[in-house]
């Protein structure tokens, strides 16, 4: 895949960011069937997911992958009843009901972004719109179920803006030293965490749908997240 190649697919995805964003605040006003703010993160989450498949695509592509070995097939992963929990009950009615059904108990789990390659399971993204501690503590409990079937998995935030303050947002820093808030949650999870943020750090008041607080989305930024999943990606070649 030639650098210009590279760019022409970058920019469609700038093109697409920049009609769905800036023409976001006049639908949600205009759509009489739908909240606003419903509208408003169903849009920018689908765009975030979509553009973070394209981006894995195409650093696939190029280091040399072949097309047909990667696919984004959303299995659902069972996380089986720790027997070890039964135990723990003291209702010795509920205890025996749960022993005669246990293959019965299960949680069905998946992640916005799994991503195959020759059907091994590399890649399981969050992708957000923006992510604050609240809902990375979701997002880690995730991760730590899926690494416990798939110890060798990478665990991806991918998000338009951040709010986990510390420096996860500025995505060309060579050190990301992230935030003590978020440090501090990290040990209770079993998931080396990579965070990538395309637009720099939300400000709660400032919503980029809105024209005044439009942010661009660059084509450096792009590079920068294709660099990353190539890195990773190299060693299912």
């Amino acid at each position: 895949m030639t650098s210009t190649e590279i760019k022409q697919e970058l920019q469609k995805i700038i093109d697409e960011y920049n009609l769905i964003i800036r023409s976001l605040d006049k639908k949600a006003r205009k759509t009489a069937f739908r909240a606003y703010g419903g509208l408003i993160r169903a849009e920018k989450g689908g765009f975030v997911e979509n553009t973070c498949k394209k981006l894995i695509e195409l650093s696939w592509r190029l280091i040399g992958g072949n097309p047909k070995s990667i696919s984004f097939d959303k299995k659902v992963v069972k996380v089986p009843l720790n027997e070890e929990y039964i135990y723990r009950l003291k209702d010795k009615e509920v205890k025996s009901w749960i022993k005669e059904n246990t293959e019965d108990f299960h949680y069905n789990l998946k992640v916005d972004v799994h991503t195959y390659i020759k059907d091994k399971f590399v890649m399981a993204i969050e992708c957000k719109a923006y992510t604050e501690n609240a809902v990375l503590k979701r997002i880690l409990l995730d991760f730590t179920l899926l690494k416990k079937f798939f110890p060798d998995l990478h665990c991806i935030l991918f998000q338009l803006e951040g709010q986990l303050e510390g420096n996860y947002s500025q995505i060309f820093n060579s050190i990301i030293y992230g935030s003590r808030s978020t440090h501090a949650l990290m040990p209770h999870f079993d998931v080396d965490l990579q965070v990538i943020t395309l637009l720099g750090e939300r400000k709660v008041d400032q919503a980029i749908h809105k024209e005044k607080f439009f942010k661009e989305l660059k084509e450096d930024s792009l590079m920068k997240v294709i660099q990353t999943f190539s890195e990773i990606l190299r060693a299912n070649l």
